[in-house]
């Protein structure tokens, strides 16, 4: 078991490796792929690589899927930049006659319509037979599927597989692409480590361009500094290094109550130009034997409209 545990980890290290010698800043496509998904995770910063014990593990890193021990199905609306909206929705169950948690989930970008340009018409122009102005639509959609299990009583793994589809007017790309995660969970204090790579495939085609998709390999840690009869505080750490950016550095700080009421607030540090503060807050209520649990998230874009995010998670 020592071997195969040194072989994954040795894979997660070798494969970024090589991925990112071919970086290219700006040059990636799919970029939806790397849009924070939960609420929870974006009111830390998305620090929450390490945290991952919820469906959006999905996302964040599949290996935390391996800590779920109930049906869980999340669903999360964001209000993004310039009115674009992305809708995301996961779902998760744990097999026991297979050893692990399968997970299943959909992405869904919509761009809304924009004018049709030309050189001509640079601002737009009218279409001759309808005599209004002249639209196209944009909109990018993602399916997963997901498998994680625990390897030993502290170490876990996961990989997920991604059908990609990006339409833009009548065109349209597809591909696939795959993440891997790791967990080993110290068993104190909440004390974890991770390495994940999410988004390894293939080139994907528009037209007659290709394009890489937007690799990311992030390393993380994750510790309760406070721990009480109901008190729980837990600091996250992550350090990002994509593809097609610069490297990020995030920390986020979770504040929970009982486990019923949780604060949190992060901020990410980088010369990217989405670094920044982060807040949010979230509430779980017990219905009979089930769970239902609500969250908010706040990301500053700095210049850019800043993001919202409201997730809704159900336990059953």
């Amino acid at each position: 078991m020592r071997y195969v545990t040194m072989v994954l980890v040795c894979a997660l290290l070798i494969i970024p490796a090589q991925a990112l010698g071919q970086s290219k800043v700006g040059q990636a496509g799919a970029q939806f792929l790397d849009i924070g998904v939960s609420a929870r995770a974006v009111g830390m910063a998305e620090a929450f690589t390490a945290i991952s014990d919820d469906a959006t593990a999905i996302h964040y890193n599949v290996a935390g899927l391996a800590q779920i021990d109930d049906r869980e199905v999340v669903f999360t609306h964001i209000e993004y930049l310039v009115d674009i909206n992305y809708e995301f929705a996961a779902l998760a169950w744990p097999s026991y006659r297979f050893g692990g948690t399968f997970g299943i989930a959909v992405y869904a970008l919509d761009a809304g319509d924009m004018l049709q340009t030309t050189y001509e018409n640079p601002v737009g122009f009218v279409d001759p037979i309808t005599g209004e102005a002249a639209t196209f639509g944009a909109q990018e959609h993602a399916l997963a599927v997901s498998y994680a299990r625990s390897l030993t009583d502290h170490f876990s793994i996961g990989a997920t597989w991604k059908l990609i589809d990006e339409l833009y007017a009548e065109k349209r790309a597809t591909g696939w692409a795959c993440d891997v995660g790791t967990t080993y969970d110290t068993g104190y204090r909440g004390i974890k480590m991770s390495m994940v790579i999410s988004n390894f495939g293939p080139e994907m085609k528009f037209i007659n361009d290709e394009y890489p998709l937007p690799i990311n390999f992030k390393f993380a840690a994750s510790a309760n500094v406070l721990e009480g009869l109901n008190h729980r505080g837990t600091l996250g750490f992550e350090g990002s290094h994509p593809s097609d950016n610069y490297e990020q550095y995030t920390a986020g700080f979770e504040y929970s109550y009982d486990e019923h009421y949780a604060f949190r607030i992060g901020h990410k540090f980088g010369k990217d130009a989405a670094a920044g503060f982060a807040i949010g807050g979230g509430a779980r209520f017990a219905i009979s034997d089930y769970s239902l649990a609500v969250d908010y998230g706040y990301h500053e874009y700095g210049a850019l409209e800043d993001t919202h995010l409201f997730t809704v998670g159900f336990k059953f």
